[in-house]
């Protein structure tokens, strides 16, 4: 008795857990989604994403980070966790969206299709360079870690499946 029990509680466990898949521009087209209905979908980082800029002498503005001192410098960090969700603010082309993880108009990072990895949505910087990237976040120009690069937008399939709609048209009624 106590096995089917504890079965049971795993079971129910795991049904509960996120389905999450990559988000691509095949996905949307193939539901044929609007930009409003892309909009109101839940998206997930897969990847850490850590941003950091130095501060300079004097400058201890911190916008969603923490202070680090790094050989000596001031260092603003962010750290958005895998699995951390978000929302599209903007959707300025078919291929690109801005995600954000904080509120704010302007707490957001550009995410966009990359023909190279399957159609996903990866983070997109300037300037990759020894696995670095250059973006902006918070009106402010910061560097990505090695790892961001590898990041991309996730979705809950089973909760985008069960927030469709079905259309029903009513043909009206008529006296007898």
């Amino acid at each position: 008795m106590k096995k089917i029990i504890l079965f049971v509680a795993i079971a129910s466990l795991f049904s509960s857990c996120k389905n999450l898949i990559p988000y691509t521009e095949s996905m949307k087209t193939r539901h044929s989604w609007t930009d409003d209905q892309v909009k109101a979908i839940q998206f997930y980082t897969s990847h850490d994403i850590v941003l950091t800029r130095e501060l300079s002498q004097g400058n201890t503005e911190i916008v969603a980070g923490k202070i680090k001192m790094v050989n000596g410098r001031k260092v603003d960090e962010i750290i958005i966790r895998a699995g951390t969700p978000g929302v599209v603010s903007s959707i300025p082309s078919s291929s690109k969206m801005l995600v954000s993880f904080e509120v704010g108009d302007d707490h957001y990072l550009s995410f966009g299709v990359n023909p190279n990895v399957g159609e996903k949505f990866v983070l997109l910087a300037s300037d990759w360079s020894n696995g670095m990237g250059k973006v902006h976040y918070a009106n402010n120009e910061y560097y990505t870690d090695q790892g961001s690069k590898f990041a991309y937008l996730m979705v809950d399939l089973r909760k985008i499946d069960k927030r469709q709609m079905t259309e029903h048209v009513a043909k009206g009624r008529k006296i007898k």
